[in-house]
């Protein structure tokens, strides 16, 4: 009579262990500007819905730009960017800020910062460096500040962590036909882990391009969060993979690993991916 208690024991047992699809993350989308705003925006909106989608592993809310102009939009900006609150990112487990530009009009900078640092993920995506220039806390957080960028051209980007999320199915290097191109300032490679870069500037001068060290995407850790920015996004050819595409330049196999590189900088800076 042992026997058969010792396997009902054992059955038990194993029901007790088994596993089950954890629910799915919260992201928030930003896609407010008070500056320069990206035309890419709704792509980038568009793409990270889908990735969401057809990963499985979160979903997607949204910030959008308000209609209007002027001080009636301004105000709606600041009516929607109470989704920023402390009370509201309750409800999230990270934040992306897709092309943001100028200063919005958050309403707590350092319970954001706060919030980041206990332990959420903050992913910025081409614009999000040309935001808050005048908040030292925020590029803290960021790792870098916009400076400015030549003409659109063709880049090699050097893969500095293969093993990386957002990197690892990108090979050693990964050609881009054309994309507008970031460079920095307040820019410190100690205090950021480099994923992509360029070895040579990504901008002619006098007819040459330049050796030398110029950052494209890294993450850093930011208290207990996680940081993931990539400046890639500028053109809707990058980001979206449709081969019907107007206009395209890039190719498909590009936008499949551009997104590829952003959802695994999502999924690292959540903590799905290590």
């Amino acid at each position: 009579m042992q026997k058969p208690l010792v396997l009902l024991a054992l059955g038990l047992t194993l029901t007790s262990c088994a596993s089950f699809p954890a629910a799915p993350k919260k992201l928030l989308v930003v896609e407010t500007t008070t500056g320069f705003r990206h035309d890419s925006i709704p792509t980038l909106e568009k793409i990270l819905i889908q990735l969401g989608k057809e990963s499985g592993e979160f979903t997607v809310d949204c910030v959008q730009q308000p209609p209007g102009r002027g001080a009636e939009q301004a105000a709606a900006i600041k009516t929607a960017l109470e989704e920023l609150s402390p009370q509201s990112l309750k409800n999230y487990d990270g934040v992306v800020f897709a092309s943001t530009t100028g200063d919005l009009p958050i309403p707590d900078r350092q319970g954001f910062l706060d919030w980041i640092k206990a332990g959420h993920a903050f992913i910025g995506i081409h614009a999000a460096t040309d935001t808050f220039h005048g908040w030292p806390a925020y590029l803290d957080m960021l790792g870098g500040e916009f400076d400015h960028h030549g003409n659109q051209i063709d880049i090699e980007c050097v893969n500095q962590d293969p093993k990386n999320p957002a990197t690892a199915q990108l090979g050693k290097s990964w050609k881009i036909k054309q994309e507008e191109v970031y460079q920095f300032k307040k820019y410190d490679p100690t205090k950021v882990h480099e994923l992509l870069t360029l070895d040579i500037q990504p901008e002619v001068r006098n007819g040459t391009r330049a050796a030398g060290h110029y950052p494209v995407a890294w993450w850093k850790e930011y208290g207990k969060g996680t940081v993931f920015y990539t400046s890639l996004g500028h053109r809707d050819d990058i980001i979206d993979a449709d081969p019907n595409l107007k206009n395209r330049v890039n190719s498909v196999e590009t936008s499949q690993a551009y997104q590829a590189h952003l959802l695994g900088g999502i999924e690292f800076a959540l903590g799905l991916k290590k």
